[in-house]
């Protein structure tokens, strides 16, 4: 009888710790289903982040591209005259060199240009949502005036000079609008000629769309 018993006890046994083993097993199953859940659950957050985000790029593009397209019309009688619009990371440039706005070593916008740039501010005007940024950049020639201390205090007044007149006279808000001075630092032709040196003098004005919606969702990221 006794040598019965044993082998039934350890089969009790058997079957208990298979059992013990069976509700682990179905407890980690468990964990890991929820833990699948939760992140199928996260990614799909994410993949809906990150459609959000492309389809906010996309329109910022298009609206860069538009943008291209209004400042392009709106200048088109000057662009023959020293003056391009292209699009570079994202933003418009407005590029005019020196013959269309000073004459050299002046601060004083000269009339031509004084007409591209109000021809400029009334397509900014038709397009709130950018905001404008003033360039001046000169030469390596060294400054030589009584009044004016260099490239760098040239290039800033200049850069003011414009500001002044798409924000007073083109009635741009001035709240759009920054303005600065680069002086020489940044040629976009580093050659030691006169021609590359024409091409250094020059004012960039920079147009970006606002990207409040775009920074609003990368804080959140």
């Amino acid at each position: 009888m006794v040598a019965t018993l044993i082998p039934l006890k350890n089969k009790e046994r058997e079957l208990n710790e298979k059992e013990a083993s069976l509700m682990m097993a179905q407890n980690r199953n468990r964990d890991l289903s929820a833990s699948l859940a939760t992140a199928q659950s996260d990614l799909k957050v994410r993949e809906n982040r990150v459609a959000e985000l492309e389809a906010i790029l996309k329109a910022k593009d298009s609206a860069v591209l538009a943008l291209k397209a209004s400042i392009q019309k709106a200048l088109l009688g000057f662009q023959n005259q020293g003056l391009t619009v292209e699009v570079r990371n994202g933003k418009v440039y407005v590029s005019m060199e020196e013959k269309l706005l000073f004459k050299s070593g002046s601060i004083a916008v000269d009339p031509k240009g004084e007409q591209a740039l109000l021809a400029l501010a009334k397509a900014l005007n038709a397009n709130n949502d950018v905001s404008i940024l003033v360039e001046g950049h000169t030469d390596n020639v060294p400054m030589k005036s009584p009044t004016i201390k260099d490239n760098l205090d040239l290039s800033v007044l200049r850069a003011t000079s414009i500001a002044r007149i798409l924000t007073t006279v083109g009635s741009v808000d001035p709240r759009r609008v920054t303005s600065a001075g680069r002086g020489e630092s940044f040629p976009i032709d580093s050659a030691n000629t006169s021609e590359a040196r024409a091409k250094n003098r020059r004012t960039e004005i920079i147009l970006t769309p606002k990207l409040d919606e775009l920074l609003s969702i990368l804080s959140s990221q």
